[in-house]
């Protein structure tokens, strides 16, 4: 399944909501979102720059339309909605009281963190393909490598040295 999550295989393959919540359960299981907890002290509007001057963003902007090297504003937003899901993920992890390896609670978690992600990446609330969208946006963060390196495969422990 991580070849999914890397790109390597069309998402349609398997649907990009499910990819979704596959990375969601890894990153959680391993306790990744919690490295993040230092952004849950932060305030918006400390994150880059003043919210005066914080221009009103549209997300058909994002969109390419012919290559051009990214705006300054453009760096700040995406940024800024990289924070603000590294922060959704964070919170729902460290309030969540339930199993991590049952599967019911699990799902209930990543149901209460396909909510917050739909705030964090602004999406509306009547989005009739709204986990579609969240999942989408979330994969294409962690594809570009927004939320950080990753490594989703299990990695054997050695004790010996390498031949």
């Amino acid at each position: 399944m991580s070849s999914f999550c890397a790109g390597s295989v069309k998402d349609s393959v398997v649907g990009e909501e499910r990819i979704a919540q596959y990375l969601l359960a890894v990153l959680n299981t391993r306790g990744t979102p919690i490295h993040w907890k230092h952004l849950t002290n932060i305030e918006t509007e400390s994150c880059h720059h003043e919210s005066d001057d914080k221009p009103n963003y549209n997300l058909k902007d994002l969109l390419p339309k012919k290559r051009k090297p990214p705006s300054k504003s453009d760096m700040h937003y995406i940024e800024d909605i990289t924070t603000e899901v590294e922060r959704a993920l964070c919170t729902t992890l460290l309030e969540f009281n339930g199993n991590l390896e049952d599967e019911v609670d699990l799902g209930t978690l990543l149901d209460q963190q396909f909510e917050v992600l739909q705030k964090a990446l602004k999406i509306p609330q009547k989005a009739s393909e709204a986990r579609i969208i969240v999942s989408k946006k979330f994969l294409t963060l962690f594809r570009a490598g927004k939320l950080g390196p990753f490594i989703l495969d299990d990695v054997p422990h050695s004790y010996g040295s390498v031949c």
